[in-house]
Parts: structure tokens; C-alpha cells; sequence
């Protein structure tokens, strides 16, 4: 999941929004820590689970926020839309909460098999992101 979360940081830029969904355990937050590393952001990216939202400074700043707990109107009290434009965001468990963060974003699907191994699955919601993702096959 980190190869993975490294290479996808090569193709992303300021105002990026991802939502992460998958059962626990899944990778989420694997796959955050090797965005992290390809943004090449200052200190380790740890789950934001207790805090709810970490920002990760760097040349491209991470906003890795944990939805888990949280109803759709508390995102909006973490006013995230403050950071969304130079940074990319990250959202964990962000299905049906984060998606207006912006006009544009990759949802990202992640199951795990019973042999623990990972399918991931991109799914690009407006924008240039099915351009962007052709460049990683």
C-alpha cells in the first residue's frame, strides 16, 4: 500500500481531494503514509484518528483527516476548505461526507481478500483525474 500511496503522490497537486473507503484493517492508512513519503512531507504521517485531522507540512502540504467518528456536518467544523486549495486532503472512511470538498476527486476503494491480500480500485469523479490516472498503468 505505501508503493502504491508513493507513486499516486507523483501525479498529485495543490487542492487534490482523496477519500479512502475500505474495512478496518484495510490499508487506509498505509496508503496515506506512502502519499506522505512521495510528497516528501517534514515527519512520520501516523493515523489521525483521536485528532481527527493532521496537517503534514512539506513542499505539498497533506491534510490527512479520519472521518470515522465524525456526522456531515462536523466536517464542515474542521473547516478544512481553509487548507483543501494548497494542499492535498486526504480523507479516510470520506464516502457520503468529504465529496464537497471539492468539484473534483478520487475515490479510492480498498478490499481486502481473505488471503490478505489488497485490490484497489480508482474511481475519478470529474476533473483531469482520468488523464492523471492513465499514467499509472
Amino acid at each position: 500500500m505505501r508503493a502504491f500511496g508513493a507513486r499516486l503522490a507523483k501525479l498529485l497537486k495543490p487542492g487534490d481531494l482523496i477519500i479512502l473507503n475500505g474495512p478496518l484493517g484495510a490499508g487506509k492508512t498505509a496508503l496515506t503514509q506512502g502519499i506522505g513519503e512521495g510528497l516528501a512531507v517534514n515527519g512520520d504521517v501516523t493515523s489521525p484518528t483521536f485528532v481527527i485531522a493532521r496537517v503534514h507540512k512539506g513542499p505539498l502540504p497533506l491534510v490527512h483527516v479520519d472521518a470515522y467518528r465524525l456526522r456531515s456536518f462536523e466536517i464542515d467544523d474542521l473547516d478544512l476548505d481553509a487548507s483543501v486549495e494548497d494542499s492535498v486532503t486526504v480523507v479516510e472512511w470520506g464516502h457520503g461526507l468529504a465529496e464537497r470538498l471539492a468539484d473534483a476527486y478520487l475515490e479510492v476503494r480498498i478490499t481486502r481478500r481473505d488471503d490478505d491480500t489488497r485490490v484497489i480500485e480508482l474511481v475519478p469523479h470529474g476533473g483531469d483525474w482520468p488523464a492523471r490516472l492513465a499514467a499509472l498503468t
